[in-house]
């Protein structure tokens, strides 16, 4: 059941993409920075493949995961302002979120003030909390924003980067193609597992704290 509600969640991803072209990218993206467990590490990736393909275009589509973003940084900030951490406590655990992120994005905000939310974007684990800190400080929205865009267009640029490489030597070289086309099972199986490790680590740290 488990392996097919992960296969299922992959689908989505994809699906969004292929359909919704650079707004599905941005909705993803968005999700992913509402701290649910959708990592922007299988998003952006195959955003960039259909670069290679000609469908979207390179900085258009890590424009839109930055944009998305910024949508999703929204609601961290919220609960971070208007409820604090004992609200992100008593509800986190919902959407994955335990103590041990929140500690992390708490200290990496104390220790670098408003520039945490620019540079916090270019770190995995805490670019997806660390809207929460500058919640809770109260961090002026116009920096606030400015910040988590400039922050998290490289990671997605880089991210689709990649995925338009890889998409690139797919469509360029036989071997890869052919290797690609035996290997497909293979290539779903190891998508599903990174979807499986991020949920099992939320889920392993929740229950840590619990």
């Amino acid at each position: 059941m488990f392996e097919k509600i992960l296969g299922v969640l992959a689908t989505f991803t994809i699906w969004v993409i292929s359909s919704g072209g650079y707004v599905g990218i941005a909705i993803l993206m968005a999700i992913e920075s509402a701290c649910i467990p959708l990592p922007s590490e299988i998003i952006m990736p195959f955003a960039g493949y259909l670069v290679s393909t000609g469908r979207f275009d390179l900085i258009l589509a890590a424009t839109a995961g930055a944009i998305g973003c910024n949508i999703g940084s929204i609601v961290g900030y919220e609960v971070g302002k208007r409820g604090g951490r004992p609200m992100a406590e008593r509800w986190g655990r919902y959407v994955l979120i335990g103590p041990g992120e929140l500690d992390a994005a708490d200290r990496f905000f104390a220790r670098w003030g408003s520039l945490a939310v620019l540079i916090g974007r270019l770190l995995p684990v805490i670019r997806s909390f660390i809207a929460f800190p500058a919640g809770v400080a109260r961090m002026r929205l116009v920096p606030f924003h400015v910040y988590t865009f400039l922050g998290s267009w490289p990671w997605c640029f880089g991210l689709a980067w990649v995925g338009m490489k890889l998409g690139d030597k797919w469509n360029s070289d036989p071997r890869v193609k052919a290797a690609f086309h035996r290997a497909d099972l293979l290539i779903g199986i190891v998508l599903i597992a990174l979807v499986a490790f991020y949920i099992w680590h939320r889920v392993r740290g929740l229950k840590r704290h619990g």
